[in-house]
């Protein structure tokens, strides 16, 4: 494996352990599958559609979403939101998150004008 190739999957690991916190924070607002992918994109948030619909599933299964069809249009979609669960782990996690963010910021603070 060579330098870039090592980078590459160091990224994708460290975006894979914030990509739930993201998509539990999106999904404050009800999206469909699709619409929660344009507005992820649309933040700089590229995530894969054979990324995404598993990791719904997942959480609809761990009851942190809530979901209901909407089949008035051509297309029915499928529309997720946070669960009452679902907002009470998100709330932890990004504690967590922030939490994580001030140790990191103490540690690299002054390396590449990192602010």
């Amino acid at each position: 494996m060579d330098r870039e190739e090592r980078l590459n999957a160091l990224i994708t690991e460290l975006r894979r352990g914030t990509l739930t916190l993201t998509v539990l924070g999106a999904l404050k607002h009800e999206h469909y599958g699709y619409s929660l992918l344009q507005f992820l994109q649309s933040r700089d948030i590229n995530l894969e559609a054979n990324t995404l619909y598993p990791m719904l599933r997942r959480l609809e299964e761990q009851g942190l979403l809530a979901s209901r069809w909407d089949t008035s249009a051509n297309r029915p979609r499928k529309y997720y939101i946070l669960s009452k669960e679902g907002y009470s782990v998100y709330l932890e996690l990004l504690s967590e998150w922030k939490r994580m963010q001030r140790s990191l910021y103490s540690i690299c603070e002054g390396d590449l004008n990192y602010e």
